[in-house]
């Protein structure tokens, strides 16, 4: 079993880590760049190392720092959290070699998984739906221009290494293409480094809905439900749900056994999620596989009572799931905003210090946040600065709470999406469940 752990993160999410690490009376040890020597992450842990500068690649990205953070500790095991390292197969490749326990999947696992073009080809042999597209590469722009000609426009344009909207874009036609091609190409190569592309047919007014699972050495297997993930900007999740106010019990059903299968199939292990385009019919489609936890899990741990890093934990420790497909119940439902520091209409980045900060409380509210007054926030890292995740009987009473509690939620000196937010929760479309992934483009953006 394991003694000492290493939080491969910063922010809520290294926090969030730590709270399980000491209701399992393990030993949390932080890691910290310069921009984060003050960071509340930092004063929570049981330990704390620095690993480098405020740059990503010098600090949280850099393998050499993370692992030699991980050998002073004398950690058994590294949580990587989401972001950062977390999906990085190389990463998971060297603390195999290195002895110490990634909390996570077998990096031959991460690395197929990884590929976008990999896991299309490995989910169509599993017998899951896939989005009619390339199973190759697009080895330029006239090989990219070439597909799109056969299956029709409009497309979506994909990095195979992407994630988080990046290097994806939507074009309507060859013109489009060949203008995006090169840009969308360059950036992914910059953030993944890997500039590999290629193409889907455009899902017209999807919705983002993924399943949770849990996978262990023994070859059990289990799902949570689903998540609706469909309120979006920039190709990236603001607001996310659990029960899907769309989706029927039947096609509900089919996702979640669609995800176990293709979970068994590849031999998965630890926590995951299978990602779905659904269409306005209720076609299903496979997206894309998550190999690490979720921003959003705090909304599936609301509806099972299940701890998930807890379950991550135990499995990367060689034990079996807690428990069996029969034993997972799902009650009431859960709705997640995530806190920027950003400009509400503009969603570009607002960093600053913060001044103020007031948390609404009450016992239907879940707060997951990594700021604290006086936390600078800084240009180097995502500017996510929290969660709010509210629980309650039924999904107008949800979306009442997080209302509630959002016009209660005060952070001052820095710009933040809140007035976004509650734009969302107080617009017909998402009331009534009719909100897809391109809400907040036709909606709100097109409104300002």
């Amino acid at each position: 079993m394991f003694r000492r752990i290493l939080i491969a993160n910063r922010g809520e999410i290294a926090c969030r880590i730590i709270r399980t690490c000491r209701e399992m009376n393990l030993i949390s040890a932080a890691v910290y760049s310069d921009a984060d020597n003050k960071a509340v992450h930092v004063k929570m842990a049981d330990e704390a190392y620095y690993i480098g500068t405020s740059r990503v690649e010098e600090s949280y990205g850099s393998i050499n720092a993370v692992l030699q953070a991980a050998k002073d500790s004398g950690a058994d095991a590294i949580h990587p959290g989401y972001g950062f390292l977390s999906e990085n197969g190389d990463f998971a490749k060297r603390c195999e070699e290195e002895g110490i326990h990634f909390i996570g999947p077998a990096s031959h696992t991460m690395l197929q998984m990884g590929n976008k073009i990999t896991a299309r080809r490995m989910m169509e042999e599993a017998g899951v739906p896939i989005i009619p597209g390339m199973n190759q590469s697009a080895e330029n722009v006239e090989a990219a221009v070439k597909f799109a000609l056969q299956i029709g426009f409009p497309v979506m344009l994909k990095a195979a290494a992407g994630g988080g909207g990046i290097g994806m874009q939507r074009v309507d036609n060859e013109v489009q293409l060949r203008e995006a091609f090169a840009g969308n190409q360059k950036r992914a190569a910059s953030f993944f480094g890997n500039g590999t592309m290629y193409l889907e047919k455009y899902i017209d007014k999807p919705r983002h809905v993924e399943i949770q699972v849990l996978a262990d050495q023994f070859g059990h297997a289990i799902h949570l439900g689903e998540r609706d993930c469909s309120v979006q900007r920039r190709n990236q999740k603001v607001l996310e749900e659990s029960p899907s106010p769309f989706i029927s019990r039947e096609t509900r059903e089919k996702m979640c056994q669609s995800a176990l299968h293709a979970v068994q199939k590849i031999g998965y292990q630890n926590a995951g999620t299978i990602e779905f385009l659904v269409d306005e019919n209720q076609n299903f489609y496979f997206l894309e596989m998550n190999t690490r936890l979720q921003v959003e899990h705090p909304v599936t741990e609301e509806i099972t009572g299940i701890d998930l890093v807890r379950e991550q934990i135990r499995i990367a420790e060689g034990r079996p799931l807690t428990l069996r497909q029969n034993e997972v119940t799902f009650q009431n439902h859960a709705l997640e905003a995530r806190i920027y520091a950003e400009d509400p209409q503009t969603f570009f980045p607002s960093p600053g210090t913060i001044t103020k900060l007031d948390l609404p409380q009450a016992a239907h509210i879940r707060h997951e946040i990594g700021v604290e007054e006086g936390t600078a926030v800084t240009p180097f890292y995502d500017p996510m600065l929290a969660k709010i995740i509210v629980t309650s009987i039924d999904r107008s009473t949800s979306i009442e709470h997080l209302k509630n509690a959002l016009t209660n939620y005060r952070i001052d000196g820095i710009k933040t999406n809140l007035p976004m937010l509650l734009n969302v929760l107080e617009h017909d479309e998402f009331q009534e469940g009719r909100a897809d992934t391109g809400f907040v483009t036709n909606y709100l953006i097109s409104k300002n």
